[in-house]
């Protein structure tokens, strides 16, 4: 279901995300009671939504809702412009510091030479260095199939090799003609 407003036809649910995370100013708060604190941080009480708005005009600032879904709703007085722009630094910040983690995924023939295993080690280390899951795959090739265990006894070895920082995050999963198990660290 879209909406059609003056930023185009947005999701109801691009809707809602976008009216929880702006802020009400001034005559645009519909609460008819508030919270109010005035620009030092002092509470001033629970006050009508005119009472407020007079508060604000009276110290030549805003009133902007900060929690909408508290009961009564909390508003502050604050210069409008000066809140925005330390708000989105802020946001920018947070942003830039959030680190994401990815699922990498390392795949290993029932075959491997020693070397091999070796080398796709240390790329699953480094991968849980930087924070990063890991998804060890083995990949069964026509008869092997038929040795499952084989498999198990690869994963656990790799595990073993990985060293006592890593941790299983469940135990391996057969799905067709792949051995899966998920391994983080544990620093």
């Amino acid at each position: 279901m879209t909406s059609g407003n003056k930023f185009g036809k947005i999701s109801a649910e691009k809707r809602s995300i976008f009216i929880s995370t702006s802020l009400r100013v001034n005559h645009n708060i519909r609460a008819t009671k508030l919270r109010v604190l005035d620009e030092n941080g002092n509470q001033l009480g629970i006050l009508s939504k005119e009472d407020a708005l007079k508060a604000a005009i009276a110290a030549e600032l805003d009133l902007v809702e900060i929690s909408p879904t508290a009961d009564p709703p909390v508003a502050r007085i604050v210069d409008w412009g000066k809140f925005n722009y330390q708000r989105t630094k802020q946001l920018q910040k947070n942003k830039r510091n959030s680190k994401t983690q990815e699922l990498k995924q390392i795949r290993y023939g029932l075959k491997i030479g020693s070397h091999d295993l070796e080398v796709k080690n240390s790329k699953v280390l480094g991968f849980l260095a930087d924070g990063h899951k890991v998804r060890l795959t083995v990949v069964y090739r026509g008869r092997e199939l038929a040795h499952r265990e084989l498999g198990y006894k690869l994963l656990d070895r790799i595990i073993e090799e990985l060293g006592e920082n890593v941790t299983k995050e469940h135990e391996p999963l057969f799905a067709g003609k792949q051995l899966n198990v998920v391994v983080r660290s544990t620093k």
